[in-house]
């Protein structure tokens, strides 16, 4: 609902983690600390609009906030830990992130209530008293002419809000468990909200839907901008999805541009690596599936669902996709071409911070940072992007890896390359969008439902373009990304690309 808008909560964001970028451009490891110090006070303070109860309040959730987008954790609220606690070991141009990622801010939670139904302002006091008929549990009685639920007999089965003819009875519940497909969404002790690690896939979904900021992730904006401070060989690697999400007429040239002025050096599409895997994945399908020795196959590209289906459905490993995401697939030919450079990839997604951490991709990507995280990287350096074009655009790929970015894009290319290059092979394919859908995709795969297909996965309701780390509606960034496929010279990669190997 509030995905691309620009709330107090966005701006709140962007302005720390433009703070933040600063702290890593000027490099002063002297003045560190106590720039630090001076940034909830700079962000929050009598002459800035007052949006919490009072601007103690919002400093408190500023620090905690600045704290994460440093790559620390939050403090404990038990003992005291002084705000730049553990800096020195972020002052580094290499620092990983290191989980959980996904944490609540307990000074900027509201305390929602878990969920409930309550009889609202509209209620009309009706005759018919539906509501009271349908209970099964009498919860519901007229009081004053109204209808009132005893919330000790309530079961919160929701038959009275259905059976209301005039909308009067409300459901409550808290926004970040609502937008969370896996059920991660707690309560502790104090009612606030907390998000359990063993469940949760990092999706980000949580944070952008809590109204009042207090969900955030971390960031490596400050190690990031550091090492470009110091001249570092630094390649960029983008996703497909930030068609638009820089401005409207803003183009691959002026981004070019732009992330030449902050200090890289090279550039690729990381629709390269989708191009790549949808041929191999393609030959995986036509040779293991099509034949019958495997059930399914699911796509992998998406972190959160394929941790999803490891952690939820850990019998299924084995038809998950061993082919390398195309993050990763661009890392490593980027790191064959520059193999003294730091890759950073750049895209819509939290949960790729955590794919980064794998051992297995830890010497392939270096940094991982969102649209959101480099507009602010932009902003902290007063880069106009309109104001520079590059000669050239970025290395090109396909319209079926730029078609990745949205849902239904990865199984649509690897069909097309089925298509294509295995012509009498048949293909089944299905896709799901949201982590609870996912869930229900693969329960029906667990149960010989979805046997011959090729199962697509996006943690994000609209795919890649809906991700946590973008900046505009999901429904533009679609419309968007259409157009970067559109107009694409090449459709569909190369079948010789399944020959290239990576790994």
């Amino acid at each position: 609902m509030m995905r691309g808008l620009d709330t107090t909560v966005r701006k709140l964001r962007r302005k720390v983690f433009e703070e933040v970028a600063r702290l890593g451009f000027k490099a002063n490891a002297e003045t560190l600390c106590d720039d630090m110090e001076a940034i909830p006070y700079k962000i929050v303070n009598e002459d800035t609009e007052q949006y919490r109860d009072s601007i103690y309040r919002a400093r408190a959730v500023v620090r905690e906030r600045l704290r994460l987008a440093m790559g620390l954790s939050l403090r404990p609220e038990n003992k005291p830990v002084h705000l730049t606690a553990g800096v020195e070991a972020s002052n580094i141009s290499d620092k990983y992130y290191e989980p959980p990622l996904m944490q609540v801010i307990p000074s900027a939670c509201a305390r929602c209530e878990e969920k409930g139904y309550e009889v609202s302002n509209m209620c009309k006091g009706c005759l018919a008293h539906p509501c009271m008929e349908v209970c099964p549990k009498g919860a519901i009685s007229m009081v004053n002419g109204k209808s009132y639920i005893d919330q000790s007999k309530c079961i919160k089965c929701g038959k009275c809000k259905s059976a209301c003819p005039y909308d009067a009875i409300s459901k409550k519940q808290r926004p970040c468990a609502m937008a969370c497909g896996v059920n991660a969404i707690e309560t502790d002790k104090c009612g606030r909200a907390q998000i359990n690690p063993d469940k949760c896939v990092s999706c980000g979904m949580c944070m952008v839907s809590c109204p009042f900021g207090a969900i955030s992730d971390k960031s490596q904006i400050f190690q990031l901008a550091r090492a470009l401070s110091e001249g570092d060989q630094i390649v960029a690697e983008i996703a497909p999805a930030f068609a638009g999400q820089f401005g409207d007429n803003i183009t691959p040239r002026n981004l070019k541009a732009a992330l030449q002025e902050l200090g890289f050096s090279e550039f690729y599409e990381v629709a390269l690596g989708a191009d790549i895997g949808a041929i191999a994945e393609a030959h995986h399908y036509v040779n293991k599936v099509a034949t019958g020795e495997l059930p399914f196959l699911l796509t992998s590209c998406c972190p959160s669902w394929a941790m999803l289906a490891k952690k939820y459905f850990p019998d299924m490993i084995d038809q998950v996709s061993q082919e390398l995401t195309p993050m990763v697939a661009t890392a490593r030919t980027i790191k064959k071409e520059h193999p003294n450079a730091k890759v950073v990839f750049i895209g819509p997604c939290a949960a790729k911070k955590l794919e980064a951490m794998r051992r297995t991709v830890r010497s392939d990507v270096d940094f991982v940072i969102t649209f959101e995280e480099l507009q602010a990287m932009f902003d902290a350096k007063d880069i106009d992007l309109t104001e520079y074009e590059a000669e050239s655009s970025f290395h090109n790929a396909t319209g079926a890896g730029r078609g990745y970015a949205v849902a239904g894009g990865v199984a649509s290319a690897i069909e097309k390359c089925i298509k294509e290059y295995y012509p009498d092979a048949e293909v089944k394919i299905e896709h799901a969008e949201g982590l609870a859908e996912c869930k229900k995709i693969l329960s029906m795969a667990k149960v010989g439902r979805m046997n011959g297909c090729l199962i697509e996965g996006m943690g994000c309701p609209g795919g890649c373009v809906a991700g946590a780390g973008t900046n505009i509606p999901v429904s533009k960034a679609q419309k968007k990304v259409k157009e970067l496929v559109d107009g694409s010279s090449k459709q569909l990669p190369p079948k010789e690309l399944e020959e290239i190997e990576l790994k």
